[in-house]
């Protein structure tokens, strides 16, 4: 007969087989190796580590490793990732970012403690945050010019339909004013080197304008990502007064396609190659000195296959000069654009980012865009 340690790990193991429970609990990473003993979920390895970071939630098992008492098998057989999801997800807003796995910390941190130690997707009043429609308060703001982040007032306000920040405590005017419907949020620890950075953009004049903050505080943070995406889904939901909360969605907040360096050369393609910061957001493709930088020193439209955008490997045979090894020719119907990437692999994924893009026939709204674009040389 089975030893009780033996038996618990098998049965352990046929649990995880469960539907639901083959998948992370909190980030949909599959195959869990780790279970929240507290809570009766499986887990993968990044959302342990959040779980034990949590006063509350912090009994964390491995599946492989550990041994599980019989009282502690009986209650993961009886809650699970489904009846988790059953209990603690019962009114998650449509608008509410769902963190996956490849998602950075602050994202999932908060998606865990909103679930299960501040339980806002059962009080539904503890959501009043990010959906009351206006939100005020301050954030540490990155200077266009010397790159020192200073305190700023911000206001966001779904009835006037804008974002503003405000230089001085007791201004009466905005310094600037954006617009709910081009806005994007996008989280950026890395680039901005604070865990808690957002990268915020919106449009003006048709030209890309970037702002970069954070707060202490991740959960004040997440509040102001969340309370964008509400504003953005109340003004989709009226712009689109058709269109299902489904369609709706992925339209509140993107992460850009691809980032990195390349080198350009001028249109005349005579011109020196020179090193820049490159940011693919959907079918615009910027490109900065600094990745930091509040505008973009030109941006190019990337239409679709059907309407004669092109992209192929290498430069053309005239190029002269030095520049990186690995060539890319984007051809629209009015010229073509030369970047080059300083390695094969680098050189593969912005070709396979600006195939994706080039794949997908265009919308009605993208060929407004495109008339209106303009491409700072």
């Amino acid at each position: 007969m089975a030893k009780e340690p033996e038996r618990n790990s098998c049965l352990l193991r046929d649990l995880r087989q469960r539907a639901g429970n083959d998948i992370c609990a909190d980030c949909g990473a599959a195959e869990p190796d780790w279970v929240s003993v507290t809570l009766g979920v499986f887990v993968c390895q990044g959302c342990s580590l959040i779980h034990r970071s949590i006063e509350t939630l912090k009994q964390v098992k491995s599946v492989l490793q550990d041994t599980f008492e019989d009282k502690e098998i009986e209650f993961i057989t009886s809650m699970g990732n489904e009846a988790a999801k059953a209990k603690y997800e019962q009114q998650v807003p449509p608008f509410y970012y769902r963190p996956s796995h490849t998602d950075c910390r602050i994202l999932r941190e908060q998606w865990i403690r909103a679930k299960y130690e501040r339980q806002e997707f059962i009080h539904i009043e503890k959501q009043e945050p990010y959906s009351a429609g206006y939100r005020e308060g301050f954030l540490w703001k990155r200077g266009r010019d010397n790159g020192q982040f200073l305190s700023r007032k911000f206001i966001l306000s779904e009835r006037e339909g804008a974002l503003k920040y405000f230089n001085k405590q007791d201004a009466k005017e905005p310094k600037a004013t954006m617009r709910i419907e081009t806005l994007n949020a996008t989280f950026q620890p890395a680039k901005i080197g604070n865990p808690y950075g957002l990268q915020i953009t919106y449009l003006r004049d048709n030209s890309t304008r970037n702002i970069f903050v954070y707060h202490e505080d991740s959960k004040e943070m997440v509040d102001w990502f969340t309370a964008i995406r509400a504003a953005r889904f109340h003004y989709q939901k009226v712009a689109f007064p058709g269109a299902n909360d489904e369609d709706l969605v992925p339209r509140l907040t993107r992460n850009f396609m691809k980032e990195g360096y390349m080198e350009k050369t001028g249109p005349r393609h005579t011109e020196g190659f020179k090193k820049r910061w490159f940011t693919m957001d959907d079918r615009r493709l910027m490109y900065f000195k600094d990745p930091l930088d509040a505008y973009a020193r030109g941006e190019v439209f990337i239409g679709s296959k059907e309407n004669s955008y092109t992209v192929v490997p290498g430069l053309p045979p005239s190029i002269q000069g030095y520049h990186w090894k690995y060539g890319i020719t984007i051809e629209t119907p009015d010229r073509k654009f030369l970047f080059a990437c300083e390695t094969e692999a680098e050189q593969k994924d912005w070709i396979a980012a600006f195939q994706r893009v080039v794949n997908r026939p265009m919308m009605p709204q993208e060929y407004a865009v495109e008339a209106h674009f303009k491409h700072k040389p």
